[in-house]
């Protein structure tokens, strides 16, 4: 393992486990701004938390969540490799200037909205070229992030602890694995992780409470394993890619290790996948095709649009999912948005949940305000997932993607926006044409149909 990945790992280590979960799709609340002075405080009045031991004092006064979504967006620029966490340390600081420097910033180590704007579009990008998405694997019990665009085909691994995922040829390898019995401990698969298989080659190995990572060759591979023990059981991930790749998959690798959740069931506030569950849809091709949010239909035994009968579940790349309902007629699809930034103010088309709406199936609006990064500044109701996002023309801007993963702890979950973009690249890439020149519909709620998913 060269010096670069030797250094993010140990770094990362350094400053200890990530939070579970900690890992956030974008930023939830304000720029970063320079704080303001303090106003002197009435004499009743309580004083605001101290800062976490470790934040250096220019931003002190910046919101933990933001703090959090900050380093997160940093280490997909490829600026910053340490651990998510509340306190925002030198490591951090000095990152923010890293980033203002490349794009001709006043390096001061705080940014300014429209320099937190561009960071969270730059953390978006990358996030969309390898097709980042949360998914909860159930053969090893696991929440991890995955690169679905790099590691697209899906099988179950040896065992069937685990699941293996790779790319067409294997230059991109994921595995999850869960390892039990009487007699397993934390420390004697650490052993086991840093000598086998014969050609794996271990350039670092630390193993702190409960968790271990080790790192470095195997083959002509890099990997990166991260596993959690609890209880007589070890669950983790291992990530393996051509040492060619590592310009992507080193910034990848460190997310992944960030938003991986060993134990999910163990996070409060997170409640267990329903097992019916109600999403929206978005019909987006005349001949039945339609896109909703991906984790809404993830481990569905079957998927369902109301009054159209089952659908076939062809794709879930880049947190859309792409559904198809044979034999269907008189569907109105939202003509997609020409790409570019968007716009800030839009209407939310959506079915919400059967308990919200006295088991009617009624679509209904809200007014919403995309931030950095496509996310949501109100959370959508149940049954929102998959919603239409539209501008005031009545064209398709993205989809409301539902966010598991926490952005200041256990239990914070919130909602972003899946971009036009990336649904017309994934049209594309399954050959349905998308209506970019349609004539919008008179209203979209005509396009929005309620997705029912079933799971054992």
């Amino acid at each position: 393992m060269n010096r670069r990945v030797a250094s993010f790992v140990l770094v990362a280590l350094m400053a200890g486990a990530a939070p579970a979960g900690a890992q956030t799709p974008g930023p939830q609340t304000a720029p970063a701004v320079r704080p303001r002075p303090a106003a002197p405080a009435p004499a009743q009045a309580q004083k605001p938390p101290a800062p976490k031991p470790g934040t250096v004092p220019a931003w002190a006064g910046v919101p933990e969540a933001e703090r959090i979504a900050v380093q997160s967006d940093l280490i997909w620029t490829g600026d910053y490799n340490g651990t998510l966490g509340p306190e925002f340390g030198e490591r951090a600081f000095a990152a923010v200037k890293t980033f203002q420097k490349r794009y001709g910033y006043k390096e001061t180590g705080l940014l300014e909205p429209a320099e937190r704007n561009r960071l969270a579009e730059a953390a978006q990008a990358a996030q969309q070229r390898v097709g980042w998405t949360i998914r909860n694997d159930r053969a090893s019990g696991v929440r991890l992030g995955l690169p679905e665009a790099m590691a697209p085909k899906a099988s179950p691994a040896p065992g069937g602890n685990g699941t293996h995922w790779q790319s067409g040829k294997g230059e991109v390898q994921v595995d999850t694995f869960r390892i039990s019995g009487p007699d397993v401990t934390l420390a004697q698969i650490f052993e086991q992780q840093k000598k086998e298989p014969k050609n794996r080659r271990a350039d670092y190995a630390v193993m702190r409470g409960d968790f271990f990572v080790v790192s470095g060759l195997q083959g002509l591979k890099k990997f990166y394993v991260r596993a959690h023990g609890k209880d007589r059981e070890v669950r983790g991930m291992a990530v393996f890619y051509d040492q060619s790749l590592e310009v992507t998959m080193d910034p990848v690798a460190v997310a992944m290790s960030s938003a991986l959740v060993p134990f999910p069931e163990t996070v409060a506030g997170l409640a267990p996948r329903r097992r019916v569950e109600y999403a929206s849809a978005v019909v987006v091709g005349p001949g039945g095709d339609l896109v909703t949010d991906a984790r809404a239909v993830d481990q569905c035994r079957s998927v369902q649009v109301a009054g159209h009968g089952y659908a076939e579940l062809r794709a879930t790349e880049g947190g859309v999912a792409l559904l198809h309902l044979y034999g269907a007629h008189g569907l109105v699809p939202v003509p997609l948005a020409a790409s570019g930034g968007g716009p800030t103010d839009v209407t939310l088309f959506g079915v919400a949940d059967p308990e919200r709406q006295a088991g009617a199936g009624a679509v209904s609006t809200m007014s919403a305000r995309v931030g950095p990064g496509g996310t949501l500044a109100t959370v959508p109701p149940p049954g929102f997932p998959g919603a239409a996002v539209v501008e005031g023309s009545g064209k398709l801007v993205g989809i409301v993607a539902s966010a598991p993963v926490q952005v200041a702890g256990p239990g914070a979950a919130g909602a972003a926006m899946v971009p036009a973009e990336t649904i017309r690249r994934v049209l594309a890439a399954h050959g349905v044409e998308a209506g970019a020149s349609a004539r919008p519909a008179a209203e979209p709620n005509a396009s929005v149909l309620r997705v029912i998913c079933v799971r054992d």
